[in-house]
Formats: structure tokens, sequence, C-alpha cells
């Protein structure tokens, strides 16, 4: 066996940590629980050809043969994969970054997320340093962060409803938002820990408290779109549960169709969720998106350029409702 190789054997999940029995995560239906177990599979898999590859442009002849609704995960798993690479003792600190630099900018909101991921896994002095990430994404990173934590550590992140207070990264920007960016993360993996079963799921948003269900139902909401597993009246039903937070489902919905859309993974789920979150098509809910990006420079202060977006891409699906209505 040669290095790499060897590296990928030590450094891989084993597959079993991403079965439903293991984490003990609701099964909705055998085709919810083979949806999500199959995502769990394929980030291994990206996580897998990182970890064996000479240089980050080989995971990526790997990673593009993957089934189209699933390749944004095993890209997520990629980018795991390197920064833990870019966090151990020896060797370069370059494999995350050149990542970024080949196929993976077209999955950089994915990316960003799989950084987090890795920072669940290293110790804090081999965390990225904030200010080499990008100053609107950053954030995303977080968000990895938090869906991780809760994923595996649902005990005490779900159910106990445990909060990261005072949480050291990034550097830059109101400290206070961490904690709402990790929410965004814990909002995502409750679609996997309620095993897409929509009621369930809001039970649980709404077991937390008040001030923690927008993030909440947000990350939730972007889930319901990229990862799927519902019909049509499943999301109907997850919109009436959030209630007034129906605007950042919506906001959440239009990010997922953006991360899809940019990677060129659309797939017919992504119109379904953004007809009934958005009232639109995927198309138009990305032009909104695009339309709402804040200008750089970035100003972090009083709150992130990444929540002002979020907040204007809201209100803008929550005012085309109203219009409807």
């Amino acid at each position: 066996m040669n290095l790499r190789a060897l590296r990928r054997r030590v450094l891989t999940p084993d597959l079993t940590e991403t079965l439903m029995a293991t984490r003990g995560f609701r099964v909705k239906d055998e085709a919810g629980k083979e949806l999500l177990e199959t995502i769990g599979r394929m980030f291994v898999t990206g996580y897998a050809h990182a970890a064996e590859a000479r240089h980050p442009r080989d995971a990526e002849e790997h990673l593009e043969r993957l089934p189209t609704r699933f390749k944004g995960f095993a890209y997520e798993g990629a980018a795991m994969a390197f920064a833990v690479l870019d966090g151990l003792p020896f060797g370069h600190s370059r494999h995350f970054e050149q990542f970024l630099a080949g196929r993976a900018a077209d999955h950089v909101y994915m990316a960003y997320v799989g950084l987090g991921w890795a920072m669940a896994r290293l110790p804090r002095f081999r965390w990225p340093k904030s200010a080499a990430t990008d100053p609107l994404l950053r954030w995303l990173v977080l968000d990895g962060y938090g869906f991780h934590q809760a994923y595996f550590k649902t005990d005490k992140y779900v159910r106990g409803q445990y909060v990261d207070r005072d949480f050291p990264w990034p550097a830059e920007g109101p400290r206070g938002y961490a904690t709402r960016a990790l929410d965004q993360g814990i909002g995502r993996a409750l679609w996997f820990v309620g095993g897409t079963d929509p009621e369930h799921v809001a039970d649980l948003v709404d077991g937390f408290a008040e001030h923690r269900r927008e993030d909440l139902y947000a990350g939730a909401g972007l889930a319901a779109t990229y990862a799927g597993g519902v019909t049509e009246d499943e999301l109907e039903l997850l919109r009436r549960r959030a209630g007034r937070h129906a605007g950042i489902l919506a906001q959440a919905a239009a990010f997922a169709a953006e991360t899809r859309l940019k990677a060129g993974l659309v797939v017919p789920h992504t119109g379904l969720a953004t007809r009934v979150f958005c009232g639109a098509t995927p198309e138009e809910a990305v032009r909104v998106v695009h339309g709402a990006r804040p200008a750089a420079p970035f100003t972090d202060h009083p709150e992130p350029a990444y929540e002002v977006w979020r907040q204007r891409v809201a209100r803008e699906f929550a005012q085309r409702r109203e219009i409807r209505s």
C-alpha cells in the first residue's frame, strides 16, 4: 500500500458513521432513509478521493463522475479532507486553496461548509486564519461547523440545545453573529436528524428558544431545498409551520438554488422547493440573490454583510408573497 492509499485509509471517516441507525435519527420512510444515507456515502466518497489525491485536480476527475444530485455533497467532503490535510503538522498547507482554484470554485459554498467540518475535527491552533477566507462567505464555515456538531453530537446540540458562546472564529466581524451562523448549520442538520419529516423537523425547531428559530428554520429550509426528500405537500407544511419565518425560509431556498445553479447541479426538486418557498423558479430566485448581494468592499459592522444579504433576500420574497395574497 502506498503512502497516499494509507493516508486515505487512516483519515477517511467510516461509512457506518453516516447510517441512520448509527446516528439514531428519525426514519420517516425507506426512501428518506436511502436518500440521507446516500448523501452521507457521497460525502465520505468525496473525502476519500481527496485524502488520496496527489493534487486537488486529481480528486476532481473522480468527483465529476458522481451523480448530479449528490456531486455537491462529494465536493463538500473533499473540501473537508483538504482542510484536514492543511491542519496536519506535516506537508504543505495549501490543499484547500488549490482546491478552490480549480473546479471547486463553482462549489465554493459547499467547500466553505466542508471547511467548517474540518475545523470541528482539528485543534483550534490548527484552524485556518479567517483573514484568508472570503469576507462575505466566511460565515458559511460556521454553518458547516454547526452542522457537524448537531449531526455527530446530537444529544448535546439538538436535544440539549447547547450554545457555543464567545466562539473565537472569525477574528473579523461581530463576535455575537457566530452563534447565529452556527444555528444556521444546526438547522440544516435538523433536516437529517428529523429524517426529512417536516412536521418532526418543525417540532424540533419550535422546541428551541424563540430567538434561535429564525436561523434554525433557515437551515432547515436550505436543506429541504438542496437535499430534498419531500413532496410538494410536505414543503407546504414546512412553510406553514415556519409562520412568520417564511421569508427567511424563502431566502434559504434561494441560496440553495444559487448553490446548485452555480455548480450546474439543478435537479427537479430544486424547482419544486423554490416554487413553494419563493413562488419562483430557481433562475428567478437566483436573480433575487444576485440583485441583493452587497457590493465590495464588505463591511461587517454593525452586522455582517452576509446577514445584510440574507435579510434583503428574505424581505424581497416576503413582499412578493404579500403582493400575491
